[in-house]
């Protein structure tokens, strides 16, 4: 059994990336935080047509030429998204009715999804298509790990743990896939906010405002999905130095 130098460099670069897990997890709900008050601020303003975010999603739809896809109203807040199975944009109180800057934005983003959905949009039909799979191992990854960790002690085999290693690589797989989709997604609303003429004026930079603190959020997660899964791998190597 050996002690030495890659033991302790194993465990050095194991403490550092649980540091950063821990720094990205308080990051994260800093950045929920901000979508929040973001939200909130914006959401206090009407926009100067009048408008709610549901009639702007409609005629979002109808201006692209999507014709099966319908918008309905969905209990909670900012539990808004898309759902390309049923074909319905789901949008949450706050943002169906409202008449506010935050509304409209929210509401042309998930119609964006919509739009993506109709044109085929290459990074959506990866994620939906790897969502069944990152679905499962997002529930078994981490148990698996830790009960092969356990028994590599027993069975002098690691089999288990890689296996949930990369079974949370999905997950990461996941949401990395999922960065163009929000990042293109709100692209698309803020183009067709400004082009159509919903939103005017100041109201496009608070719209931005708005969709940039969400997207934060997806980049936070994948970032703190990359480092946990650095972390299993470091455990791996640190635990199989410390055997051999």
């Amino acid at each position: 059994m050996y002690y030495g130098y890659p033991y302790m460099v194993g465990g050095g670069i194991n403490s550092l990336l649980v540091f950063l897990v821990l720094i990205l997890a308080i990051a994260t709900m800093i950045i929920q935080g901000n979508v929040t008050s973001t939200f909130n601020k914006y959401a206090k303003k009407a926009n100067s047509r009048g408008y709610t975010g549901a009639e702007v999603a409609e005629m979002l739809l109808r201006q692209n030429g999507i014709t099966d896809v319908t918008v309905e109203a969905i209990p909670g807040s900012l539990t808004d998204h898309y759902d390309p199975k049923r074909k319905v944009i789901n949008l949450s109180q706050p943002v169906y009715g409202s008449r506010s800057v935050s509304a409209l934005g929210v509401a042309a983003h998930e119609t964006g999804h919509a739009i993506q959905h109709a044109k085929g949009y290459v990074p959506l039909t990866l994620r939906s298509a790897v969502f069944p799979v990152v679905n499962f191992s997002s529930k078994i990854a981490m148990p698996l790990f830790i009960i092969g960790i356990i028994l590599a002690s027993f069975i002098q085999s690691y089999a288990l743990a890689i296996a949930g290693a990369l079974l949370f690589s999905a997950v990461v797989f996941f949401q990395l896939v999922t960065l163009p989709v929000e990042f293109n997604a709100s692209a698309r609303a803020l183009k067709m906010l400004d082009e159509y003429g919903y939103l005017v004026g100041e109201e496009n930079r608070e719209a931005r405002k708005v969709l940039t603190s969400a997207a934060l959020t997806y980049v936070a997660a994948a970032a703190a999905s990359i480092l946990q899964l650095l972390r299993l791998l470091a455990i791996i190597s640190s635990v199989t130095r410390r055997r051999d």
